[in-house]
Order: C-alpha cells, then sequence, then structure tokens
C-alpha cells in the first residue's frame, strides 16, 4: 500500500498556466484525508513553493518539502532542516569562470544574499518573477570561499545553452550532481543532492520504504525520484528518459495527469 506521493512541481502538478485545477486540488485533499502524505519536490527554492504549499494545506507541523532539488529537506511549518548537501562559494566563483568561458549567464542561490547573478538576464527574471523573490546582480569573484550556496544555475536560449552543455568538462561529471530542469535552465548541486537522494533521505527519516512510494514528474531533475520509488511515474508531457524509467505514463500537466495517478493508484 502507498502511503506517501511525491510530487514535482513544474510540468507535474501545475499546468502550462502555473496553475492548480480544482480536480487536481480535490485528489490531493482526498488522499491526505486517506492518511497518505503528500510532499513536493522541486528545484524550486522554498520561498517559490511555499504559496502552493499554502494552498494544498501542505504547510503543516507535519508536512515536508524538497526544495532545490532536495538540497534543503524541510520541515515546512518551522522550516526545520531535515537533510542537506549544498555548495560553495568556491563552487560557484569556479562554474561562474567556466559560464564566462561558454558565454552563457549564471545565477546562484546563496543562504544569506539570496538569488544573485553577475549580470541581469531574462532567465534571471523569469526565475526570479516565478518564484516570487527578488534578486541581486553580484560579482561572483566576490563570494566568500566557504559561503553557502544552495545551487547554481547557467541559464540561457536552448540552443546556446544545449552547446555549452555538451562542451562542458568531464571532471564536472565526478564534482556535481548536474540536471537539466528546463530547456533554458541547466542545475549544478552537491553530488549529493538529487531528488532520489532527496527521497531516500526523507523515507527513512519517515520509516517508510521505496516501494511505498509514489514518485510523478516529467523533466531530467525528477528522473532519479522516479527510479527510486517503488512506482515511477511520468507525465505524458515528460521528455523520453523519464518515460522510459518510468513504471507509468500518466495524462500530461495540461489535462490533469496527477489526478489522473491519485485517482488510479490511491482513490480507486
Amino acid at each position: 500500500m502507498y502511503k506517501l506521493i511525491a510530487l514535482d512541481m513544474d510540468g507535474t502538478l501545475l499546468n502550462s498556466q502555473k496553475a492548480l485545477t480544482s480536480r487536481v486540488r480535490s485528489a490531493i485533499t482526498s488522499a491526505k484525508e486517506q492518511g497518505i502524505k503528500v510532499v513536493l519536490a522541486s528545484g524550486r527554492p522554498f520561498e517559490g513553493m511555499l504559496p502552493t504549499l499554502k494552498e494544498l494545506g501542505l504547510d503543516g507541523k507535519d508536512d515536508y518539502a524538497l526544495t532545490y532539488n532536495a538540497s534543503l529537506i524541510l520541515k515546512v511549518a518551522c522550516k526545520t532542516v531535515v537533510s542537506s548537501a549544498i555548495l560553495t562559494g568556491q563552487d560557484a566563483i569556479e562554474l561562474n569562470k567556466i559560464a564566462n568561458k561558454l558565454g552563457v549567464n549564471i545565477l546562484a542561490y546563496s543562504m544569506t544574499r539570496g538569488l544573485i547573478t553577475p549580470k541581469q538576464n531574462k532567465y534571471t527574471d523569469f526565475e526570479a518573477k516565478l518564484n516570487g523573490i527578488e534578486f541581486t546582480e553580484f560579482d561572483f569573484n566576490k563570494l566568500e570561499a566557504d559561503e553557502d550556496i544552495l545551487k547554481v544555475m547557467m541559464i540561457d536560449e536552448p540552443e546556446l545553452l544545449s552547446k555549452a552543455i555538451d562542451e562542458l568538462p568531464q571532471a564536472l561529471q565526478d564534482k556535481y550532481s548536474m540536471a537539466r530542469s528546463t530547456p533554458f535552465f541547466f542545475e549544478f548541486m552537491n553530488k549529493d543532492s538529487n531528488k532520489g537522494k532527496g527521497m531516500a533521505a526523507l523515507t527513512a527519516h519517515l520509516g517508510l520504504s521505496p516501494e511505498q512510494i509514489i514518485c510523478v514528474g516529467d523533466a531530467a531533475n525528477d528522473l532519479e525520484m522516479i527510479k527510486y520509488a517503488g512506482l515511477g511515474v511520468a507525465m505524458e508531457n515528460a521528455i523520453d528518459e523519464v518515460k522510459a524509467h518510468a513504471n507509468y505514463i500518466t495524462a500530461s500537466n495540461d489535462d490533469e495527469g496527477v489526478a489522473h495517478v491519485f485517482e488510479k493508484y490511491i482513490l480507486k
């Protein structure tokens, strides 16, 4: 019997208008009433997740959220850290040098400074607006080497970003957990940070096993949690690699695929 379902947000839980439908909201409410734990697992910062957590009533003392692609796992109500795996200022400095060499823009989330970027561009604006936060232009070379950095993202036009990804030094594969979360975002995180490892940490904390877990997602940063779960579900709009590793493919985010998963496997 499934006891926990983890949901990616963008491209999964939310439709193309970044909204929840009444059917999805109702399915989650019904599952909660049956004692099913519902957890959001997103690349977004906590601030960008909070409005949706509140809308779904997932902001109580026993609710959890995987933020920054599980770089931080928090108890929602009190923001207590359950697990963390983050980067340093030195990582951001080195990745900024590589981004400059490859000709792509970059941003980072600092624990103390918030969203920072060496140069404003439309994708920095997009990220800030999406999460309802401000950003600061900041020279990454002035970061403290040991500063806590939650994640770093190379951000640019999809074609330009694809070319840059192909030219990344091979050594970065061994140093970072990396994933393309959208056509214009490529994320760098601590090697021990991905949604799969985050779900493993959370289920251990809760005393659950992978067989009791459903994970639903669409993008490359969802792949590890879909592989980890007893039931890994890909959205119809998911990338091919995610679909290839899923146990089940549901409808798209614009066709309320998340509600279908709840109705088929939990509310049946």
